[in-house]
């Protein structure tokens, strides 16, 4: 990253995970219920993870899509996760979906509407396009998640802010 000072140009040897965004990293999007989509700040306590959604972290990339089931509007924003928790397991119970808390700062509102009805046409799952790795892994099943997205999906994302 570079940063202009007057006429000199210094580079920064350690750039944020904020400057990096859509530039690689590890990338994740979550689908769940959005009360206030223009919020600066989203917590979502205790959401299932799934394709490596449990490896989030503080400083991670995430894109947020409002549930269309629960009235959202498909991605509404980008931002940078600011807090994560494992939760634990429930003892006695053999089968668990890993759950997360997690806080985002947002930095961006998306621009354009992607929801389930732009990307519900993408059902090849093995097309290797970026909108068929998100309806496959948003909207195939009605649950709301934490899932962890290609670099590829990232781009895609990015071209939305």
């Amino acid at each position: 990253m570079k940063i202009s000072i007057s006429a000199t140009t210094v580079r920064d040897e350690h750039p944020s995970r904020e400057a990096t965004a859509c530039q690689g990293g590890m990338m994740f999007a979550i689908k769940a219920e959005v009360s206030n989509p223009r919020a600066e700040t989203f917590a979502f306590s205790g959401q299932k993870t799934m394709y490596g959604g449990k490896h989030i972290a503080k400083g991670d990339t995430i894109f947020v899509f409002a549930s269309e089931n629960e009235g959202g509007s498909g991605l509404i924003a980008s931002g940078v996760v600011t807090s994560a928790k494992a939760i634990a397991k429930k003892p006695g119970i053999a089968r668990q979906t890993p759950r997360v808390s997690i806080t985002i700062r947002r930095t961006a509102l998306a621009k354009r509407r992607l929801g389930r009805s732009e990307l519900k046409l993408f059902s090849d799952w093995n097309d290797g396009r970026p909108e068929t790795e998100l309806n496959f892994k948003f909207y195939r099943q009605a649950t709301n998640k934490i899932a962890g997205i290609s670099d590829e999906a990232a781009a895609f994302l990015c071209g939305f802010f």
